[in-house]
């Protein structure tokens, strides 16, 4: 792999207001005049913090980049006609090679973020400071190093490991093997361990950086995606009875209000505000990509299949209409618009649908609704049902279905379901419940029905075994085809 010296990208502001994670790096400084104060440290951090929300002139990795790959390669998503990219319309039909310019810039993004938390990780400890505001920080880039890593060894596989910042432009010294799966793992699990120290909560602006609860919950995700079955229950326990006040929002559709982010249901996300696609930076392209105005015109994000996903959900299942919309009020008109098909509407601001580039909701990396199914799942796997396994289920259904999460309701819970009902019952809540949060393909991956469910999208059926894993980027591999062996099928 080719590493990068790093220079951070750093504006004025964000040596001025440097705990604050809603700032736009715009210019660049080099770690030689740097690290020298505590506040130099902090500003390093946000700049880790901002490789996941800030791409200049692209797709920033959560504003939309990774959903090429987690989502729109799966079975509910697609290309619509407004997706010029024929890049992303390979994505879009599974006929991608390994010289997708969305892969590859993926790769890049996720190697940007680490090589940034190494700068951090390595330099930090070296400034004027106090110690205990030194360790959050270092322990803050490894929580993101942890995070892109399980990113990317999803996507890839085995993928290099690089725990440092180059010391030499050498281009030999700057190659890096793929190391195996097994060895990134143990990495990921040790940077998130090393995060569980993290504190349990922030107030002012340091509100939505990581936390000890979210490093726990990521946690979860990896042994649930290793089959660790006893490390996934202790996990999720962890992070549920921990007294860190996560709980489900009662209405679904506080999970996507601007005005209620960073709220009890949201362990981490990626913090996404007005105007963050200013100075040629990309912030969230969501709104843009899924909402075209009040025409005809398809957007770029469309629904694969209408009788497949949007007409599954039961009567009075309220994530359908927060998932998906088929009427919009037209502000300018007063008049309820009605669009030929569903369109994604987890990310649309209908206060702010004339300016699509701007829009202000979050990416939801991982919520309390998640840990709830994860901890069902591991339960499920390892001991078969439970009432414990059944009653995280429900709390889920029923608040799809705006009942009290915490009172038994007949008319909505799982009951007297074999092991294996229990486990489809789990991934038909996770299909209806994540749409467009950047899971599908991971979970269809990791349940091994990739294959299978893709395939019954008739425009997906080129569908095949080479599609659970990404090519590695033939631009990485010309540098050292030897340390970099490409995936099956490419």
């Amino acid at each position: 792999m080719k590493k990068t010296i790093i220079t951070f990208l750093l504006s004025a502001s964000l040596l001025v207001s440097c705990t604050d994670l809603e700032v736009t790096p715009t210019s660049f400084i080099t770690k030689e005049n740097f690290f020298k104060t505590q506040d130099d440290a902090t500003a390093s951090v946000t700049a880790v913090y901002a490789s996941l929300n800030i791409e200049p002139g692209e797709q920033s990795l959560f504003g939309r980049n990774l959903y090429f790959l987690t989502d729109m390669a799966s079975d509910y998503a697609a290309a619509g006609v407004s997706a010029t990219n024929p890049q992303v319309r390979a994505l879009s039909s599974l006929t991608h090679d390994a010289t997708s310019d969305r892969v590859q810039l993926a790769w890049r993004q996720i190697y940007n973020g680490i090589n940034r938390a190494n700068v951090a990780i390595d330099n930090i400890p070296n400034v004027q400071g106090t110690d205990v505001v030194k360790t959050r920080l270092i322990n803050e880039a490894k929580f993101i190093r942890g995070l892109l890593y399980f990113q990317a060894v999803r996507l890839w596989g085995g993928v290099p490991i690089v725990l440092h910042e180059p010391t030499s432009i050498n281009v030999e010294s700057l190659k890096s093997k793929r190391a195996t799966v097994e060895e990134v793992y143990a990495q990921i699990i040790l940077d998130l361990k090393d995060a569980e120290n993290l504190p349990s909560t922030y107030t002012g602006s340091n509100v939505g950086r990581a936390t000890s609860g979210a490093a726990k919950a990521i946690l979860t995700k990896v042994y649930l995606t290793r089959k660790d079955w006893p490390n996934a229950i202790l996990k999720a326990k962890e992070v549920i009875n921990g007294g860190y006040g996560y709980a489900l929002f009662e209405n679904f559709a506080d999970v996507f209000n601007k005005t209620k982010k960073n709220g009890k249901e949201h362990i981490f996300s990626v913090q996404f505000e007005p105007n963050q696609a200013g100075n040629g930076s990309s912030g969230s392209t969501f709104q843009a990509t899924s909402f075209t105005g009040f025409t005809a015109t398809e957007p770029a994000d469309i629904i694969s299949d209408v009788a497949l996903f949007y007409n599954i959900y039961a009567a009075g299942d309220t994530r359908r209409d927060v998932s998906y919309t088929k009427q919009l009020l037209n502000p300018a008109t007063g008049t309820l618009y009605t669009f030929p098909k569903p369109i994604f509407s987890k990310y649309l601001d209908v206060t702010n649908l004339a300016a699509p580039g701007n829009v202000a909701i979050n990416f939801p990396i991982i919520r309390y609704a998640d840990v709830l199914l994860s901890l069902a799942e591991a339960i499920n796997e390892r001991d078969g049902v439970t009432a414990e396994a059944l009653e995280l289920v429900n709390q889920v259904r029923r608040r799809a279905f705006a009942k009290p999460i915490n009172t038994p309701e007949v008319t909505v819970d799982l009951v007297g379901l074999t092991t294996i009902q229990l486990r489809e019952a789990i991934r038909e809540e996770r299909k209806k419940e994540f749409v467009q949060e950047g899971q599908r393909w991971y979970d269809l991956v990791r349940w091994g029905t990739l294959v299978t469910e893709v395939k019954k999208v008739t425009a997906k059926n080129t569908v095949s075994e080479r599609n659970n894993l990404y090519p590695i980027p033939q631009s990485e591999r010309n540098i050292d085809p030897v340390g970099l062996p490409q995936n099956d099928g490419y």
